[in-house]
């Protein structure tokens, strides 16, 4: 009795020492511990476009299947919109931003100045602040995507502008882009998932 509550102290220490390295409330799970479900899921995530297991995908797999149904959701609009990656990655630093979500906004920063956005753009939104100088469809993302969130709907005039430019397949593409990312924001801040502690980010992380 004697040697398993000794046991049972050392596993608890572990998981804790794991904890507090890591800062997460939903900590990776290995490999060999996955259930046949979450691995099967794991291993989908890791064959895919996205090559490794980050961000939200660890707390995801406490619920597998909607762990899968989410990774599938993000796969078409992380590689398949039709929007282009510039403003697609716009949307998804302004979501981060909107929900203090440091570990998004450090996946994302490099993938939006890649993408070619404007590094300017990339301080305002980090700012919280309207960028000056935006390209007509960098505007039109910024004002369809600040009424959104804001507003919780669009009004006639962006709607229409949003219609020209990008089709109804476009404004469908926003919607998502912007509704995933809450989500994926929602996760990383109650999973408490954090990005290195050198990472350079121009918020704090909401809720720590």
């Amino acid at each position: 009795m004697k040697t398993i509550l000794r046991v049972s102290a050392v596993c608890m220490l572990f998981a804790g020492s794991a904890l507090a390295l890591t800062g997460e409330r939903m900590p990776e799970i290995p490999l060999d511990k996955m259930s046949a479900a979450q691995r099967s899921i794991a291993d989908a995530i890791m064959s895919g476009p996205r090559k490794r297991m980050s961000g939200p995908f660890n707390a995801w797999l406490r619920s597998p299947e909607l762990a899968d149904r989410l990774q599938k959701v993000g796969e078409y609009i992380r590689f398949n919109t039709s929007l282009d990656k510039r403003v697609n990655e716009m949307a998804i630093l302004m979501t981060a931003q909107a929900w203090g979500s440091q570990y998004e906004w450090y996946a994302h920063a490099p993938l939006a100045l890649k993408a070619g956005l404007d590094p300017a753009i990339v301080a305002a939104i980090g700012a919280g602040r309207k960028p000056d100088n935006m390209k007509n469809d960098e505007a039109i993302v910024w004002e369809f995507t600040t009424q959104l969130r804001r507003d919780h709907g669009v009004d006639d005039a962006i709607y229409a502008r949003a219609l020209e430019k990008f089709g109804e397949q476009g404004i469908m593409d926003l919607v998502a882009v912007n509704g995933y990312y809450d989500v994926v924001s929602m996760t990383l801040n109650v999973a408490h998932v954090a990005p290195p502690a050198d990472a350079q980010l121009p918020f704090k992380q909401a809720g720590r």
